[in-house]
């Protein structure tokens, strides 16, 4: 009677074993970074940050929310505003021992406003974004990207509807 138990809970062990292995490669992470946004209406290119946060719950996938400031431009006396919260999944291939490429896909909540001679108007719309860049993992817990990210037709027709690129400079921490 006791061999039968013996051997059930070595199966057991046999099989979690890689699975407690995977969940401890998987980790929290936060990330913050600069960039350049191209506000393809109007054609203006101002700087951009943001901020964020994820999950890598497998060497290859995680899953990340994030707030990004796209920028302050002014052209002929009209200021527009941009900012977008989102929510984007993340695909990433080891290329080499520190080095990663990832393309990402998600969607975002956009805020833009627009500012001329007393007038104010607002704009808020959700939309498609997508990207992709290299990691590099500068240290155990730290690393650095370089991404290409777009978010597709943002604002309205009060502020102006079209695509921001945003070429940034990320740092990221993961919490191991």
């Amino acid at each position: 009677m006791k061999l039968p138990i013996l051997v059930a809970v070595l199966a057991a062990t046999t099989f979690a074993l890689p699975a407690a292995a995977q969940l401890a490669a998987s980790s929290v992470y936060i990330g913050a970074g600069a960039g350049r946004a191209d506000h393809k209406t109007p054609d203006e290119k101002s700087t951009a940050w943001r901020i964020f946060g994820g999950y890598q719950f497998h060497p290859n996938f995680a899953a990340e929310v994030g707030y990004h400031h796209l920028g302050d431009v002014t052209r002929g006396g009209v200021d527009t505003d941009a900012r977008a919260w989102e929510l984007t999944g993340l695909g990433m291939l080891p290329v080499a021992n520190m080095l990663s490429v990832y393309g990402k896909l998600g969607l975002y909540y956009a805020q833009t406003e627009r500012r001329a001679a007393g007038l104010r108007g607002d704009e808020n719309n959700t939309g498609l974004t997508y990207g992709f860049g290299v990691q590099w993992d500068a240290m155990r817990n730290v690393g650095l990207r370089l991404d290409w990210q777009r978010y597709d037709q943002t604002g309205g027709p009060t502020t102006g509807e079209g695509d921001i690129d945003v070429l940034g400079l990320n740092v990221v921490y993961r919490f191991r």
